[in-house]
């Protein structure tokens, strides 16, 4: 990879280190120190990412959801995890969740297909979709960690609550906070409520539709098509 790329992103995304071997994050886990190699190309990091199992999300999969379109965005979408319709089709945001959310996209002219690259926090679907442990996804995070580095996004959308104190803080407030943008490294967040709680409470749709129109309205600002 070259030097430039991690000059400008080893202070953006905590745990990288320059190596005589190229690359690497570590991340802690309760007691264990897992080291996972940057991969320079995404057909590196696909194959990797899809055999891992380092934690015990890997046993109940039916695919590793490494995420999804186009690899040269300036935006990306960050969700927590897979879910059933997910977990089966090996994609991201593909039940209704993934429809409304497609639609609220297409509202505001973007489309995963051209100019967004949608991932999660874990790549494997907890059991009964229930919210990923802190040490599931501190094993998983750095697959994020090199999507960010290989896409280097000026701006990244935190999908619901789990992401958002994840990424952007750990007592994020999703309630009170999104829709708001927020600067880390050199790279604005902003969070968003997850598609699939709105599916659970609609009458909080126009909120939720206010913050991607307030992210169209951001990428206008940079020059972000």
């Amino acid at each position: 990879m070259p030097r430039k790329v991690l000059t400008e992103y080893q202070n953006r995304i905590p745990g990288i280190q320059e190596t005589r071997d190229g690359l690497k994050h570590a991340c802690r886990a309760e007691r264990e120190t897992v080291v996972i190699f940057m991969y320079q190309t995404w057909e590196e990091l696909e194959t990797a990412c899809k055999s891992c199992t380092k934690c015990g999300l890997c046993e109940g999969r039916t695919n590793v959801v490494v995420g999804e379109g186009n690899p040269k965005a300036k935006v990306m979408l960050v969700g927590e995890g897979p879910g059933e319709q997910e977990d089966l089709q090996g994609r991201p945001f593909v039940g209704r969740s993934g429809q409304l959310l497609d639609k609220m996209l297409a509202a505001v002219d973007l489309d995963r297909s051209v100019n967004i690259y949608i991932g999660n926090i874990v790549k494997c679907r907890p059991p009964k979709n229930r919210d990923p442990l802190p040490e599931e996804q501190e094993m998983c995070i750095g697959w994020l960690r090199n999507q960010f580095l290989l896409i280097r996004p000026k701006i990244i959308v935190c999908l619901g609550r789990i992401a958002a104190m994840k990424l952007i803080r750990p007592d994020f407030r999703i309630t009170k906070e999104h829709g708001r943008f927020f600067e880390k490294g050199g790279v604005l967040m902003m969070a968003t409520l997850h598609p699939a709680a709105l599916l659970r409470n609609p009458h909080n749709k126009p909120e939720a539709f206010e913050d991607f129109l307030n992210l169209r309205e951001k990428m206008d600002e940079l020059g972000i098509r």
